[in-house]
């Protein structure tokens, strides 16, 4: 990595400091979208969708609630071409959505673009030629007046040929490139394609500002941005859009700061698909607008099935730690993160809020169509108790009291750190009914009654390795005569630590379930966990199950 000096900031600073962006904390309106994902996004996959997949995803973007979307460059690809004449002839453009055609401001290029209009109700014309000083000098070795002359001679054109039409065409206008073009002459160039459109507020001008190659640092493009509006023809008149590349692995932070420093539109794609790195993804700016309670006027409350669909007809997948859309995201399998989101979803139940506030989590998950139960608590033999006390509650009901939830996760931990993989829900519920829940042997209660008096008597009648007895016990309390009838007919050694009931709240709501701790002859503690639908019956499962572990563990 030695070869650092053949590079040199490629960006111009704008000939003034522009820094009036600094002063805004947040995006306090949606911008106008507009997707480009069937032009942009479609040229840089490896297989281009089909007319078909084309037709299924531009659906989907219309119930997002996309009102601009860019359907391709109907003169340069007949596939394009096509697919703009399907969506205008099969009528399937809505009355409020506008679709967007690409041209570069050449002649024949534009006629043809124009061909492919014909019948369309609501279209922007997006003309554009690049300006940069790299595109001047090495690839079309034109002068600043010559290559001025091609975007004044396009808009001409352009404006003619819609006035031929009679047709009410929105106009856009792109100096390709412009992060490499020295500022003033963007502005020269951008202002002489206004000064031909003339626009007005009623019937206003796109002037789109791309960091087609992203350059700088975000700020910089920032003030790019605001330089240029502050100082273009007819403000008033004018939309100011951006198109964002993700060069830097910043576009996102570019397209941000650019709606603080004045840009009233973004061009992007879902999930940043685009050429190199990709464009801005749109989805992570509206969803950080969001966050803030600001509604970007987009709806990706059901984003799983967005992105299945984008996967699908694309060819591509999203990464998984892509912000909100990548499986992982919301995926928590430190042991302190789970037990701070476990207890902030608790602390919303307990104050009946509706802030969100939930610590680690940006966004309730359930916004954007994910579920707390497979999407936010994961566990492996990083987690803890706090996670998988999370899962067994959210997931199954069972409330784990403190001190068992801790061995019960241990216990969990260590069999995923042995299998060197994650637990699914369902695995750590099988292992919490076949090591913990209604243990049946060596003992298994067959039938219990009990007599008030004095004290409270029992008789159990149990099987004790196949052998079926009655055993009796007195004490202060149903549970203790229980126990002391254990002791005495099994001749066992144990204390009863800890005492907790509750009802499921998944599942059967009738049934009760009883958590049981002792201490055992080995003096080690032991849970058992019962289940009935009969709350004594359940204690006393719960009772004979920590005394079936502790003599399983004692003999083993």
């Amino acid at each position: 990595m030695m070869n650092n000096k053949k590079y040199h900031r490629g960006y111009f600073m704008p000939p003034e400091p522009s820094y009036d962006w600094v002063k805004k904390e947040y995006i306090d309106h949606a911008p106008t979208w507009c997707s480009v994902d069937l032009r942009d996004g479609n040229q840089a996959l490896v297989i281009p969708m089909s007319l078909e997949e084309k037709l299924e995803f531009f659906k989907v973007l219309v119930d997002i609630g996309f009102k601009e979307i860019e359907v391709g460059f109907p003169a340069a690809s007949e596939t394009e071409f096509e697919f703009l004449r399907t969506l205008i002839e099969q009528d399937l453009i809505p009355d409020d959505v506008t679709v967007q055609v690409l041209t570069q401001a050449r002649d024949h290029i534009i006629r043809k673009t124009f061909d492919s209009l014909k019948g369309c109700k609501n279209a922007v014309v997006h003309f554009y030629n690049s300006t940069s000083l790299a595109q001047r000098e090495q690839v079309f070795k034109k002068s600043k007046e010559e290559i001025m002359k091609i975007a004044t001679d396009g808009a001409k054109l352009v404006k003619q040929l819609s006035d031929e039409a009679g047709a009410d065409y929105k106009f856009e206008y792109s100096p390709e490139s412009f992060t490499g073009t020295e500022i003033d002459y963007a502005l020269d160039v951008c202002n002489a394609v206004i000064d031909i459109f003339q626009p007005t507020p009623e019937k206003p001008l796109i002037i789109n500002l791309p960091a087609t190659v992203e350059m700088s640092l975000p700020h910089i493009y920032a003030q790019q941005i605001e330089y240029m509006s502050k100082h273009m023809n007819r403000r008033d008149s004018i939309i100011l859009s951006v198109h964002p590349h993700n060069d830097r692995g910043t576009g996102v932070a570019i397209t941000e700061l650019a709606l603080l420093a004045g840009a009233d539109r973004v061009e992007g794609t879902l999930f940043g698909n685009g050429e190199r790195t990709g464009n801005v993804d749109l989805v992570t700016v509206a969803l950080n607008m969001y966050t803030h309670g600001v509604d970007p006027k987009l709806d990706f409350s059901h984003l799983p099935q967005i992105a299945e669909v984008y996967e699908r007809v694309t060819r591509m997948k999203i990464y998984e730690r892509q912000p909100y859309s990548g499986k992982l995201v919301f995926a928590a399998f430190s042991g302190s993160h789970q037990d701070a989101i476990a207890k902030g979803m608790h602390y919303r139940d307990d104050h009946h809020t509706d802030d969100w506030t939930v610590p680690y989590l940006p966004i309730d998950p359930t916004d954007i169509g994910r579920v707390y139960e497979s999407d936010v608590i994961r566990i492996n033999s990083q987690s803890g108790k706090g996670g998988i006390g999370f899962i067994m509650e959210q997931n199954f009901g069972y409330k784990l009291p403190k001190v068992f939830r801790e061995q019960f996760s241990y216990y969990i931990k260590e069999i995923s750190d042995h299998k060197h993989k994650e637990l699914k829900p369902e695995e750590i519920f099988d292992v919490f009914n076949h090591e913990f829940v209604n243990l049946n042997a060596p003992i298994r209660l067959v039938d219990y009654h009990f007599v008030r008096g004095e004290k409270i008597l029992v008789t159990l009648t149990i099987n004790f390795r196949g052998e079926e007895m009655d055993i009796t016990g007195r004490g202060n309390g149903r549970l203790d005569a229980v126990a002391n009838a254990l002791r005495k007919g099994c001749n066992l050694t144990f204390d009863v630590v800890d005492y907790n009931e509750s009802s499921l709240s998944k599942g059967s709501t009738s049934k009760a379930v009883s958590y049981v701790q002792i201490n055992d002859c080995i003096r080690e503690d032991r849970f058992g966990v019962g289940v009935d639908d009969d709350i004594m019956a359940s204690s006393i499962k719960a009772l004979i199950s920590s005394i079936n572990r502790a003599i399983i563990h004692k003999e083993d």
